[in-house]
């Protein structure tokens, strides 16, 4: 009896052609960070449930691991699967420190789990790209905007919508909160967090239930609503008459991290990204100290966003040492699968094949074989045909491949190759010809524009 199967939801698997897409968003932020002077690792896929659940607030969400036959105590191992790469991080850098030279600079690129329902942009398996730079004991706060410059050429660099950096500072909110005299500081920061989710009436009562009076919940208000593209929002937070230390730190580092990434790359400018203060982002994770972003897809903000983070003071202790650091995760499967899915992008061919060498007969397969070996040898991605049909078929599955060239290959060493798209048609020697760099590799193609200035349909 056959057995039917269904996919199971939250866990996105990739076409090969959407997958081509996926690789180069991988190999695209791997360069961008590698050239930053930013070393990959990989960290195990468990973590002890304790340092899972340490920070209470995803706990039900964590998927446990058991062996299927265990008995009694042994069916707990005490693992959970990674929710997403900070804690793992967290635990990698105070496992390794000793070998590790600080400020230790790291990107990873990961899956990870979570337990929760599946909807669009948020799955149950997804990658994470993360980048972060670390300290030991202290860390100076130039690595805020290294960091998030970092990240923004990195998403500028992809064949992606425009991205919008909306940054904010956790001394600014602090110092605001504390020179207004609010009760609960922490809690207002949580209130107003929820500002993406609900009405600002309703935030202004959360805010009064957590302490402040109607003045100060108004003033909160007042300070989210302020956006700008640029270091403008200083005179306008100063506007609103509210002294402290605190918050003239969190101006000024808030001010030099707009500045440092709106000033653009070696190009002159961003393609695709913006940069602003946004002094809504709170980001309610309590262990984030200074610099707070979100980052957004235009076109796609019903997404939320497509990555966070900032900086924090204590990503991990030992009780001796402390190792503060700042970074930035970008969600690639909450990105990029809704765009696969709508078609918007795609690989320009579901194989690596850019030739495809055909069989005249079963007899001289070798022939064909040793063509190939000739192009593989000097990088050409070749594969031989599966059966000796016509050559009319052989030309027709590497349509459907979406392979560019066929060669026919003669035992007497005159070879031909056929540009299939156009019909053009000549003589070649496979141990020196080489197509094109564009054909040479797949391609992520844009079925619609995905930048207003870019006129083309594809990216390289």
């Amino acid at each position: 009896m056959a057995t039917k199967i269904s996919p199971l939801s939250g866990f996105p698997e990739l076409l090969p052609a959407d997958r081509v897409v996926e690789r180069e968003v991988i190999d695209s932020l791997s360069r961008t960070f590698e050239l930053h002077g930013f070393a990959n690792i990989e960290t195990r896929v468990v973590e002890p449930l304790d340092r899972l659940a340490k920070g209470g607030e995803i706990d039900k969400e964590i998927y446990v691991l058991r062996r299927l036959q265990a008995e009694g105590a042994d069916d707990n191992t005490g693992w959970g699967l990674h929710y997403d790469l900070t804690v793992p991080f967290a635990r990698y850098v105070l496992e390794h420190a000793g070998h590790l030279e600080f400020p230790f600079r790291r990107f990873q690129i990961q899956p990870a789990w979570r337990g929760e329902r599946p909807q669009e942009g948020r799955y149950r398996q997804f990658l994470q790209a993360d980048v972060d730079i670390v300290g030991r004991d202290e860390l100076p706060f130039h690595h805020d905007v290294e960091v998030m410059r970092v990240m923004v050429e990195a998403l500028d660099a992809l064949p992606l919508p425009p991205m919008s950096f909306q940054f904010n500072n956790r001394k600014l909110i602090q110092g605001f909160y504390r020179g207004l005299g609010l009760p609960d500081v922490t809690a207002a920061i949580r209130t107003i967090d929820k500002l993406d989710k609900l009405p600002a009436e309703t935030v202004a009562e959360l805010l009064e239930d957590a302490g402040a009076s109607a003045e100060q919940a108004a003033r909160c208000l007042e300070l989210a609503t302020i956006r700008t593209p640029d270091a403008s929002f200083v005179d306008r937070v100063r506007s609103l008459g509210v002294e402290d230390e605190l918050l003239d730190q969190g101006l000024h580092e808030l001010a030099a991290v707009i500045e440092g990434c709106a000033a653009g790359d070696h190009r002159g400018g961003h393609r695709k990204v913006t940069v602003e203060a946004n002094l809504r982002i709170a980001r309610g994770l309590d262990y984030y100290t200074g610099t707070v972003v979100e980052i957004f897809m235009e076109g796609y903000e019903r997404l939320k966003s497509a990555g966070g983070g900032g900086r924090y003071d204590a990503l991990a202790s030992d009780g001796r040492t402390t190792y503060p650091g700042v970074g930035v995760s970008f969600g690639v499967s909450r990105t990029l699968v809704p765009l696969l899915a709508e078609g918007v992008l795609t690989g320009s061919r579901s194989v690596p094949s850019a030739v495809l060498v055909a069989v005249t007969d079963e007899d001289s397969r070798a022939v064909s074989s040793a063509a190939a070996a000739a192009l593989r040898a000097h990088g050409v991605p070749t594969e031989v045909a599966a059966s000796a049909q016509k050559f009319g078929k052989q030309i027709r599955t590497a349509e459907r491949r979406g392979i560019p060239y066929v060669l026919f290959p003669q035992a007497d060493g005159t070879h031909q190759v056929k540009d299939i798209r156009t019909g053009d048609q000549w003589d070649v020697d496979p141990a020196t010809w080489t197509p094109p760099a564009e054909d040479l590799h797949p391609r992520v193609v844009a079925a619609r524009t995905t930048t207003s200035t870019d006129d083309g349909d594809e990216s390289p």
